[in-house]
């Protein structure tokens, strides 16, 4: 059997064949450059998404309009908000926007409500990756409401760096991150370079000691 993009997904590749062969007769791959917002506030899901390559960053803006990552769709995964809009016939409460240039494969809403009623190993797949995510944002409200700021942004930093002492950021992309006011990020950056943790340029930050900041991070959790 030749691989196919179903491959790519724990759970899919073991569907019965004709799920198997439903999914990719009606599937289509789309492509979109880094930087598009995928899907948006009150607009309505036509397609489940299932990612193949790149990033896409889902993020939620209030009435005030403060703004705060919620979670990252990578390759191999589906996006779980919009499997929640599909379920509920709802339009989207947050946006997605691709932070790299993304692939995904796109099923069309009636393939997907047809398989959730009739197929058990899809529906199980879905609720497994919904309730995956359901726990992610949990812990993320917990972080939120009962968390250092300072604790966070050390655990942020350590993971944006991703093992590299350039992190091309800005005080408002953490503030974003971590749900909170950019004035708050900005006060917290300079305590850690006065500390000697960190160096700060336009668009950047470069961490100089990162032991102080794992000491600190130890704390996130």
């Amino acid at each position: 059997m030749t691989d196919t993009w179903l491959d790519r997904f724990t759970g899919l590749a073991s569907m019965e064949p004709p799920v198997r062969d439903l999914l990719l007769a009606r599937s289509a791959i789309i492509a979109a450059p880094a930087g598009s917002v995928i899907f948006g506030p009150g607009k309505s899901p036509e397609n489940m998404l299932f990612l193949l390559d790149g990033v896409v960053r889902v993020q939620q803006v209030s009435e005030s309009g403060h703004e705060i990552v919620l979670y990252r769709i990578t390759a191999g995964e589906s996006c779980v908000l919009t499997t929640a809009c599909l379920l509920a016939y709802d339009d989207y409460s947050a946006e997605g926007v691709a932070e790299t240039d993304v692939q995904a494969a796109a099923i069309p809403r009636d393939v997907f409500d047809d398989l959730v009623a009739q197929s058990k190993s899809f529906r199980s797949f879905v609720f497994a990756a919904f309730s995956k995510r359901i726990t992610d944002l949990f812990l993320m409200i917990d972080e939120v409401a009962f968390q250092r700021i300072d604790v966070r942004l050390a655990d942020k930093l350590l993971k944006l760096s991703h093992g590299d002492d350039h992190i091309a950021t800005t005080h408002q992309k953490l503030a974003i991150e971590l749900g909170t006011a950019r004035e708050v990020v900005s006060r917290q950056l300079q305590e850690f370079q006065r500390r000697g943790w960190i160096a700060q340029a336009r668009g950047a930050v470069m961490i100089s000691d990162r032991t102080g900041l794992e000491q600190l991070a130890k704390h996130h959790g």
